[in-house]
């Protein structure tokens, strides 16, 4: 029997060994065309064949450093540094007489595009930007960078020489270093010595959080607008300086799919320049045309919108340009090679080969269409190609919320801004809140941003607030309006502003300052400040006792909002010698207004020591993490804490609930979390958990945790989930017999793809302490809580008009939301559980609710 079982493992190796050997010998870079001896090639530097192995992250940039080094053609450029000390970096790849005049050729594109209505395209190349990798696990496509720059830089033929001469190349090798090293590791770590295509293998199933995100766990490829990390900072600055007309961005797909090609699918950005499609189908033809002689299998216009903004294949069609996605069959279970349900044995090698005739298939159309796409270029950034009537959206100037950090994202994408220098009124002007226009009153120093400018297309985009949807069945999320996201206080206009005004040309800062610094009685710091969490993270680091208000107060005119901080000079007596040059350094470095007072006695309100002053101490917090739970949402939080509020908290995998000591902590965070937690915690650990809830302990769920902590789900509290009346009606019995083919339209109405719905804030209550009245939440399931009289609902869907401000849900959904609760505390014990069934902190652009989250971790343990 042994013997058979060798036998057939002998030919199970010997199998696979021919599918590599085959694969290399099917899928070769142009061996035919006469290269440069003096430039080194990836095989050559990295001492074995692409497609044998994963490249390091420090691999892939030396050999760019190589070929800088070898060729005049090539030159390499670092635009930012990761969380973790990686160096990013983009290469700028054109013919030797380019480079000598590149800095020229740079300035001239960036002048095309800040000034498209006089400028000319005669005798400018076309410049294409391909980036790569933005995907840790997605990880052939960097292997296919340094293959398609080394064709670039080193062939010899007359047709590539003519490509450069006729653009500049722009490659960005590797978009997200840390995860495609924590991918690149872990896969090392777990290959066999004998290829093992089995995707059931260890090799093949990788772990949380997977290689797909970056230090933080955030997806890259949605960063492109918001800017929150330093790889999409750096990356856009660069992205600025250039301004390219062509953006291909290479990805991996599940390993049973074929490549995708251009063109995708609905819904699209209907404010794009209708002739985008028309280019897209070409820029797809052209890379099938040498799909089909290669025998390369592929697929178009079956699947990816491009609708949301801050992918890396759509913010540079917002940009004027032509942007566009590739997606290669293999992702992170592809491995070196992997069987594929039709039997086939797909390769690294092949990835690498067919990412890497897409690169130089763009550089080609790209070329043969030079004037077409100039022209493009130009018209899409000019006013004619600007639709809807809209003049201007209006910010007010508010130095508290997230108005002065839109602002600064925004000039760092080259929009202009303008500030008002008078109070004005101004007619046809629109709410986000219902769309009814009247005439508003602005003051001097509110901001406007008018779309006759060059950035028409991404300002229109971000700041509608309804995009038109050609199909609600879609990719990503169905609104991403900025007045809604960051809740501002906003308005658009479709009349001319007339206002006197002054360009903003420098970043906006935070107020920070001390008010009477040699202060008898006590600081404040008003919690509706934009980082008022973080000055509390510091007070607690510097060791003071701190009290929040419970109540607003009012002293000298000006009203405090519940929860500011209040700084006990009496409470914290053994200070008093360096009280002031700590609050002096508090201000400056976390950017708050700190207030001295010389009394604690208020005009209105309560006392600065009143009772309803509660202490609030500094929590130990747990955040869980691993399996079931969502890398995207602990990352989020994570970053909340970490980055935001400079406040450390602990990850504790899933897995390790039952090992740790519940009394350490005083908050314990739940991520949303896939298919609830039934894997996660038995009878015997959720009895433990309640027990620790009654003895004072915070629970916060989020999203699917939250729901999973109701009545309906595990009984852990008696909170319920709204649940429609049983209906039978002929319409639910005629969806029982839905076509195959119309299933995925018919139920994909159903769901509700990220979109805003109005909400009510009660913000007496410590969870919504900070908050206005009104926000708006950002909504993908379509649970909500039921509120009842022992429950404190501290967030509901507006119960009256219309429910959502943005995005799309079924009427039925809309219906069913009206008046349910999203936030929500249920009192156990001596402890609270704290509902949060919408994400706070989305992305971090979909901050608006994320004061919530804040509160719960930080001041609810007081309360």
């Amino acid at each position: 029997m042994k013997y058979t079982v060798s036998i057939l493992t002998f030919l199970l190796a010997s199998t696979l060994a021919f599918a590599q050997q085959d694969a290399f010998e099917r899928f070769q870079f142009h061996p035919d065309l006469n290269y440069n001896s003096g430039i080194t090639s990836p095989a050559e530097y990295l001492d074995y064949e692409l497609g044998e192995e994963f490249t390091f992250h420090h691999q892939v940039m030396d050999y760019f450093k190589n070929l800088a080094e070898e060729s005049d053609r090539i030159s390499f450029h670092k635009y930012a540094t990761t969380y973790e000390g990686r160096d990013l970096y983009y290469a700028v790849i054109t013919s030797e007489n380019n480079m000598a005049n590149i800095e020229s050729i740079q300035n001239a594109n960036v002048e095309f595009a800040n000034n498209p209505e006089s400028a000319s395209v005669e005798g400018k190349p076309v410049v294409v930007w391909m980036s790569y990798n933005v995907h840790g696990n997605e990880a052939s496509s960097s292997e296919a960078a340094m293959q398609t720059a080394y064709r670039l830089v080193a062939a010899a033929d007359s047709e590539t020489s003519n490509w450069l001469e006729n653009s500049v190349v722009i490659i960005d090798p590797m978009m997200n270093p840390d995860g495609r090293d924590r991918y690149v590791y872990w896969y090392k770590s777990s290959q066999a010595n004998i290829l093992n295509t089995d995707a059931n293998d260890l090799e093949h199933d990788e772990i949380w959080p997977g290689g797909r995100t970056n230090h933080y766990w955030f997806d890259l490829n949605r960063d492109w607008v918001w800017l929150v990390h330093p790889e999409s900072e750096g990356r856009i600055a660069a992205y600025q300086e250039w301004m390219p007309q062509v953006h291909m961005d290479f990805h991996e797909q599940g390993f049973n799919n074929n490549y995708f090609a251009m063109p995708g699918t609905t819904p699209r950005n209907l404010e794009l320049p209708d002739e985008y499609d028309q280019w897209a189908d070409t820029f797809g033809r052209g890379l099938i045309e040498e799909f089909d002689k290669a025998n390369v299998n592929y697929a178009t216009r079956e699947s990816f919108d491009f609708f949301y903004p801050g992918y890396g294949s759509s913010y540079p069609s917002v940009m004027g340009g032509i942007g566009m996605l590739a997606e290669q069959g293999g992702h992170s279970r592809g491995g070196r090679a992997v069987e594929t349900d039709d039997d086939y044995i797909l390769t690294l090698r092949q990835r690498v080969f067919d990412h890497y005739t897409n690169g130089v298939s763009i550089v080609k159309t790209s070329v043969e269409n030079k004037e077409g796409l100039l022209t493009y270029f130009k018209n899409s950034l000019s006013q004619s190609a600007q639709k809807g009537n809209t003049q201007a959206y209006i910010l007010k100037n508010n130095e508290n919320d997230y108005t002065y950090q839109v602002i600064n994202m925004l000039m760092k994408h080259n929009v202009r801004i303008e500030r008002a220098t008078e109070d004005f009124n101004q007619r046809n002007s629109y709410s986000y809140w219902d769309a009814s226009s009247s005439t508003q009153s602005f003051e001097a120093g509110d901001f406007i941003i008018k779309t006759d400018q060059p950035k028409h297309l991404f300002v229109n985009t971000l700041f509608r607030n309804q995009m038109q949807i050609e199909d609600s069945v879609m990719y990503d999320m169905a609104t991403w309006s900025i007045p809604l996201a960051y809740n501002l206080d906003a308005a658009w206009t479709t009349n001319n502003v007339g206002v006197s005004t002054e360009q903003l040309t420098e970043e906006l800062s935070y107020p920070s300052m001390l008010e009477n610094g040699g202060a008898q009685y006590a600081y404040v710091i008003d919690w509706k400040q934009r980082y008022a969490p973080k000055a509390l993270a510091k007070l607690w680091d510097m060791g003071y006792n701190v009290r929040s208000a419970g109540r607003t107060f009012t002293y000298e005119g000006t009203t405090y909002t519940e929860g500011s901080l209040v700084v006990l000079v009496g409470r914290n007596y053994e200070k008093r010698s360096r009280i002031q040059a700590d609050m002096r350094q508090l201000a400056e470095e976390v950017s708050v207004v700190v207030e001295g007072f010389d009394t604690g006695r208020m005009d209105e309100g309560m006392d600065l020591a009143s009772s309803d002053s509660e202490p609030v101490k500094e929590p130990k917090v747990a955040l869980m993490v691993d399996s079931p739970f969502s890398s995207y949402t602990a990352g989020q939080l994570w970053f909340l804490f970490d980055q935001w509020t400079e406040f450390g908290i602990d990850r504790i995998r899933s897995g390790s609930f039952n090992s740790i000591d519940l009394a350490e902590y005083d908050v314990i965070l739940m991520p949303g979390a896939w298919g609830g937690l039934s894997g996660v915690l038995n009878n015997s650990q959720i009895e433990d958990l309640k027990s620790w809830v009654r003895n004072g302990g915070v629970l916060i769920g989020t999203e699917g945790s939250a729901s999973w902590l109701t009545a309906d789900r595990s009984g852990f509290t008696d909170v319920e989930l709204f649940e429609e009346e049983e209906d039978d009606s002929t319409e639910v019995e005629d969806k029982a017999y839905t076509r195959y083919a119309d299933r995925t339209d018919v139920f994909g109405l159903e769901r509700i793809p990220g979109s805003a719905f109005k909400g009510i804030i009660d913000n007496t209550n410590p969870l919504a302490f900070g908050l206005p009245e009104q926000l708006y939440s950002l909504k993908f399931g379509d649970d909500g809580i039921v509120p009842n009289n022992s429950l404190q609902t501290v967030g509901y869907y507006v119960k009256e008009g219309e429910v959502m401000a943005s995005g799309y849900a079924s009427e039925e959904n809309k219906e069913k939301a009206r008046g349910q609760a999203f936030a929500a505390v249920q009192n156990m014990g001596s402890g609270k559980v704290v509902f949060l069934l919408d994400n706070t902190q989305y992305r971090m652009f979909w901050v608006g609710p994320s004061r919530m989250v804040q509160n719960a971790v930080m001041l609810l343990p007081g309360f």
